[in-house]
This record gives C-alpha cells, sequence and structure tokens, in this order.
C-alpha cells in the first residue's frame, strides 16, 4: 500500500525478477510490468486495481498483493488487509509526507495486521530516510523503528545495514558495517531493542538487567510485536536500482511473521466474534478478497486460505450466501499468469474460476460450517453519476456488462432511484467511476455515457384547502361521470399520505371509492408541480355525486386525480430536499476554509472533535450540493480531506430554487 508513484509495483517487479519468478525486469513507463496488466493499467502508466503474486526464496514462498495507490481505488486494499498478515507500506524517500501515504496507514489504524514501512526510491534526488520516517512520527503519531537502515543517499545509495544482524548488505555481497555507520548502527539497534522489551514484561525485565536481548528472544519478540501493531520496522531500498530489495525479501522471511507465527485469528460464528486456531489440517477456512473479470477466462476468485486445504474439486459453504459452492480449476497467479495447482493450501493465496454463488468479501468454510471471516467496513461513495447506455442497441447488454465490471470494485454502488428513475452509480471519485466505462468498451463492447443525476426532491404543500371536481362526459353512447369533493390538508413531516372517507349516505357508491384512491396515488407519484412524487398530504372525501349509468371506475380517477392537482396549487406547494449527514476528516489547518465551504453550499455545521492532527467535523449538506463536493474538498485540503455520509432527513428547499426547479420542468412538460 501507499501513495500513487511510490514505487509499489515497481519494488514488486524488482522482488519478482531477483528471485527469478520473471526473467526480465520490466519498467511502469514501457508498460510491460507482471502485476499492472489491464489494459487501462498500461494506458495511465499506474495500479488502477489490486494484483497478485508470488515468489519463492530460501524454501519459503512470499505471497505480494499490490494495491492500487489512487485515492479513487482504495477500496481493493481495504478488502485486501484481512487476506494478509503484513501490510507493506511503500513511502517514496523524496516524496514528503503524500496524501496515498497518510491513506493507506490510516485504513491501517486498529486493524490486526503487520505494519512495515519501507523506504523506495533511496537513489531519488532529495531522497532521506530518517526525515520520511519522522515525517510519519510527526503527521500519524506512530514511530517506525529501522531494522534494514541505508548506506548512503541519492547517487550514493550502494546498500543498507541489517542492525539486527549487523551486517552491511550490497547487491556485490555481504561484508562489514562501514566504519562511520558503526555508531548510527549501534544506537538504532538500542533503539529496536527497546522497542521489542516493550512490548513484554519479561522482556522488558531482562532488557533492563543486561541492556541487551538475545537473538533467540528478539526476533520472536519483534514479530509478536508487529503482529500485535506495537512495532513498526522500517527498512531502505531503491526498486529502481534493486540495491536494499534482496536484503528485504530476506528480512520479511527472517523478521516479518508469517502465517505460521499467527495460527490464532477473530472470527465470526454464528454473528458472534469467537476465537480460533488455524492449522494446515484444520477445516478449511478461506476469504474472497478479490474479483478479476477476464473476457475469456471468466471470473477469477482471489482468495486467502487461511486454515486446511482447498483442493479440486471440493464443495464448500459460503454462510454469507447461505449457499454451496465447487472448487474447479484452481492457479496460483503471477499478475495474469496463471499457474495450475489442484490445491491451495493454509498460508496460501490462489485464485477460483466460474464459482457460482461466491463473491467478493464471502468466506469460505465447510459444507453446514459456521465460521466466517469479520469483512472491513467500505467508505460510503463520495461521487455520483446517473449511467445509461450510450446507443439504443446497448440498452439490453448494459446491465451485464455493468455488474460483472462492479463486481471488481467494492467501493461501487449500483442502483435504480425509485424516485427520479434514474440508474445511479456512485463510488470514491470521477476516475474510478470513468474506469467503469472504459472497461464496459474494451472488454464488453458496451458504450454507456454518465451525467450528473437528478436530485430526488419531494413534493408537499404548507397550507389547506377544499376542491372539487366534476368529471362529465355525455356525447353519444354511454357517458363518463365522477364528482368528488376534498379537503386537502398537510400532515406532519415524513407521516406520507392518509386518505379519509368521510362519505355518508351513499352519495358515492363504496365501490367507487377504491378508485378515488388510486387516481390520488398515481397523481402523487407522477407530480404535480415539478415532477416528483408528493408526500405528507391528507386527502379527505367528504361529498360527491354519481349517475347510474355514466359513472364508473375510470371517471372517478380522473375527477380524483383533477381535484387534488387543482386543489394542491392552493395549499402553498413547497418542494423538499435530502439533506445528508457528513463526517469531514480534515487536517487542523485547513479547518477555516472546509467551515467557510460548507455555508456556501447551504451546510449546517453541528459540531467539531479534535483527533490527534485531524478535525472531524459533524455537518448537514443538501443532496443537490453534496454531489460536487468531495472534488472542492480535495482542491482546498490538497487531497487530505475526504467525507463520510448517509441520509438523514427531507426539509423545504428555499423558494429561489423551487422557481428554477418547478420552471425548468414545465419547460420539458410544454
Amino acid at each position: 500500500m501507499g501513495a500513487s508513484g511510490a514505487g509499489k509495483t515497481s519494488l514488486a517487479e524488482q522482488m519478482f525478477f531477483l528471485n527469478k519468478a520473471i526473467y526480465r525486469l520490466g519498467k511502469i513507463d514501457e508498460g510491460n510490468t507482471t502485476l499492472d496488466f489491464d489494459a487501462e493499467e498500461v494506458a495511465k502508466k499506474m495500479s488502477l486495481g489490486l494484483s497478485i503474486g508470488f515468489l519463492n526464496h530460501n524454501d519459503h514462498k512470499i505471497n505480494i498483493m499490490d494495491a492500487p495507490g489512487n485515492p479513487d481505488f482504495i477500496g481493493d486494499a481495504i478488502v485486501a488487509i484481512p487476506a494478509t498478515e503484513n501490510a507493506v507500506i511503500v513511502a517514496n524517500a523524496a516524496g514528503g509526507f503524500e496524501v496515498g501515504l497518510e491513506l493507506a496507514l490510516e485504513q491501517l489504524e486498529g486493524k490486526k495486521v503487520g505494519k512495515v514501512v519501507v523506504v523506495n526510491r533511496m537513489d531519488n534526488e532529495h531522497a532521506d530516510f530518517e526525515k520520511t520516517l519522522e515525517s510519519i512520527h510527526e503527521n500519524m503519531g506512530i514511530k517506525p523503528v529501522g531494522i534494514l537502515i541505508p548506506i548512503g543517499k541519492e547517487g550514493g545509495f550502494e546498500g543498507v545495514v541489517d542492525i539486527i544482524s549487523q551486517k552491511a548488505i550490497r547487491p556485490s555481497g555481504i561484508s562489514e558495517v562501514p566504519a562511520n555507520m558503526t555508531d548510527a548502527v549501534e544506537e538504532a539497534r538500542l533503539h529496536l531493542m527497546e522497542a521489542v522489551a516493550e512490548t513484554d514484561e519479561d522482556l522488558l525485565n531482562e532488557f533492563l538487567e543486561n541492556m541487551e536481548l538475545p537473538m533467540d528472544k528478539l526476533i520472536p519478540g519483534l514479530k509478536q510485536g508487529i503482529s500485535k501493531g506495537e512495532i513498526i520496522p522500517a527498512f531502505a531500498c531503491s526498486a529502481g536500482t534493486g540495491v536494499g530489495v534482496q536484503a528485504f525479501i530476506d528480512a520479511v522471511i527472517d523478521y516479518l511473521p508469517s502465517p505460521a507465527d499467527i495460527n490464532e485469528m477473530e472470527v465470526l460464528s454464528n454473528g458472534e466474534n469467537t476465537i480460533i486456531k488455524t492449522s494446515p489440517d484444520g477445516d478449511i477456512l478461506g476469504y474472497i478478497f478479490k474479483l478479476y473479470a477476464d473476457p475469456n477466462m471468466g471470473d477469477f476468485a482471489y482468495v486467502r486460505i487461511f486454515s486446511g486445504s482447498l483442493k479440486t474439486g471440493m464443495e464448500f459453504f459460503i454462510p454469507e450466501k447461505d449457499a454451496k459452492d465447487k472448487a474447479g480449476n484452481m492457479y496460483y497467479m503471477l499478475g495474469k499468469n496463471r499457474i495450475d495447482c489442484n490445491e491451495i493450501r493454509a498460508g496460501e493465496i490462489g485464485a477460483l474460476v466460474k464459482l457460482k454463488h461466491a463473491k467478493m468479501m464471502n468466506s469460505i468454510c465447510p459444507i453446514n460450517g459456521k465460521l466466517s471471516i469479520n469483512t472491513p467496513q467500505l467508505p460510503t461513495p463520495t461521487y455520483w453519476q446517473c449511467i445509461r447506455a450510450a446507443n439504443q442497441s446497448d440498452e439490453d447488454k448494459i446491465g451485464a456488462a455493468l455488474q460483472r465490471v462492479i463486481a471488481e470494485d467494492p467501493t461501487i454502488r449500483y442502483e435504480i432511484n425509485s424516485e427520479t428513475h434514474e440508474n445511479v452509480i456512485s463510488g470514491m471519485g470521477e476516475q474510478q467511476l470513468n474506469l467503469v466505462l472504459k472497461k464496459m468498451k474494451n472488454r464488453y463492447k458496451v458504450d454507456a455515457m454518465m451525467k450528473e443525476p437528478r436530485i430526488p426532491y419531494k413534493e408537499t404543500i404548507m397550507g389547506s384547502t377544499e376542491s372539487h371536481y366534476k368529471h362529465k362526459k355525455q356525447s353519444g353512447g354511454r357517458g363518463q361521470y365522477g364528482d368528488v369533493y376534498f379537503r386537502i390538508k398537510p400532515t406532519d413531516r415524513g407521516e406520507g399520505f392518509q386518505f379519509v372517507n368521510s362519505i355518508v349516505g351513499g352519495v358515492i357508491p363504496s365501490n367507487f371509492i377504491p378508485a378515488i384512491e388510486k387516481g390520488l396515488v398515481e397523481t402523487m407519484e407522477k407530480g404535480i408541480i415539478a415532477g416528483y412524487q408528493v408526500v405528507d398530504v391528507c386527502v379527505d372525501v367528504y361529498y360527491g355525486s354519481y349517475h347510474d349509468v355514466d359513472s364508473s371506475e375510470m371517471a372517478f380517477k380522473i375527477a380524483s386525480s383533477m381535484a387534488l392537482k387543482e386543489g394542491f396549487k392552493l395549499c402553498k406547494p413547497i418542494l423538499l430536499e435530502p439533506i445528508h449527514e457528513l463526517v469531514i476528516i480534515v487536517p487542523s489547518e485547513y479547518m477555516g476554509d472546509v467551515m467557510g465551504d460548507i455555508s456556501t453550499r447551504r451546510g449546517r455545521i453541528m459540531g467539531m472533535e479534535q483527533r490527534g492532527k485531524k478535525q472531524y467535523l459533524t455537518a448537514q449538506m443538501p443532496v443537490a450540493e453534496m454531489y460536487f463536493y468531495f472534488p472542492a474538498l480535495k482542491s482546498f485540503t490538497q487531497g487530505r480531506g475526504r467525507f463520510t455520509q448517509g441520509f438523514s432527513h427531507y426539509e423545504k428547499v428555499p423558494e429561489d430554487i423551487t422557481q428554477k426547479v418547478v420552471a425548468a420542468w414545465q419547460d420539458t412538460e410544454a
């Protein structure tokens, strides 16, 4: 994980190359890296989705998941976190404290996963290992501890010192620590031992007694401290030149917790949290963390197995779907390259194809099993668009193509808005939704277009009136006759429509009353002043008349509709708009700008709370203003502001906006 451009994909590429998983080192600029294989990734020269690979080194298998750094695609990283023991945050040694770095670290707060910092691009101009770690400490309040520290920097970056083994590691081989670094190495080693000692009382006592921890206690203590999130180890390297990369791979094996070290995990059993022991010989337990829709092969489901093993032909249960599925062909994946296998074992990551029921964030357990993985909470959408086929011929195909494409990204939501009857797609940002259009065109030859969604206003009234309408047609043959008298008044907000039948003495026969109500309901659905659903209105039918021959249900429906339309316009009609509650999270220095901007968007600040260096601002804002809030928030917080949101209530639209909405509707009706 980490900021876009920090070198995550290049680091993975170098790791594969140095360990002969691949035989040619790909480059982002040349569009030939192992993990950025999608056509759009090659074109944009950046990762747009999570991809997976693996390498073998010294009888160990290292699984690598490469998450995109662009904030629009943060969902891929969030969903992958439960599938791993260690989240490696790649920081750009010359980039300062970048937005993507901050976002990645925020996703790991409170998560049970090892947090590891790799300071990459150490060969770049202005690269500074200590300064990068200090900026993380200053901004996030966490203090990474150096384990592989750099020998030289910028053009002079030539290797790293492993402070645990106290050896210098260069591409040419292992040697003694340079004389000018012995003090720095000793100090870094002391820092590390202190950090490990502070995680355990027995270790602390031993350290205070001897000012030293022996290797057989230091390394297990380090692994345990990392797995609990109490120690954040830091490493230096250059993915471009390869310096420090092989040393990092060795450190992963030697110092980071593996699936064998973490054999306890918290899962859900019948909805309750419970701790279980995982084992290669135990019952099957897995987690699907990514779908990739391949136009030729079908849908790949990337799965992490925690316990037991999954074999070809094996049936398993998906508790989230209450359904069985069956493992067919299975593969180890290296980017888009498939390596056939017939078993995915505990600790491994693989891909299954053509599953019938399993989707992203689903668990795999034995038939009739009850255990499921605790799934992460995803952020709420911050960007909305209405989507439709660009031409008539694609109308039938758009639904299926869209469902397959958005199944790959957990933060994209798609729904038909019942009020505006539009297909609304929402997510984390413009780039993310534009990518949906490109994938639909490239993979499924479906052209689609997006536009701003309509606001789901509602119509209601402030006043009361009486209304009468007689529908009468008598010109040869059977005529039409329906006559109704209404009392129309508003109800309390949120009470909806109330229909009262006060007819006495049979002035309207009871068999026509349902038609009167139906006429009202249909009219209210279509809207009266601006084409939006009418709500919170009480209509009391108290008088009328009928004709023995000419009265019909249709005649009373028409009379009912016209009486409501005429009466509604006399009752001080207004529009209501949806108001959402936002929690806006911004660094304190941007508070003034953010608060000023909220008031220009007809927003109200409801409260604020400082947490660390961030302000959490609660506000209410009309949806009409919220649809385009995120790009603005990003621009005046240098990309560091974000928000979550949810529906709160409806309230009256200001008069000037109401007039514009009504006029626009009347123009289209005309």
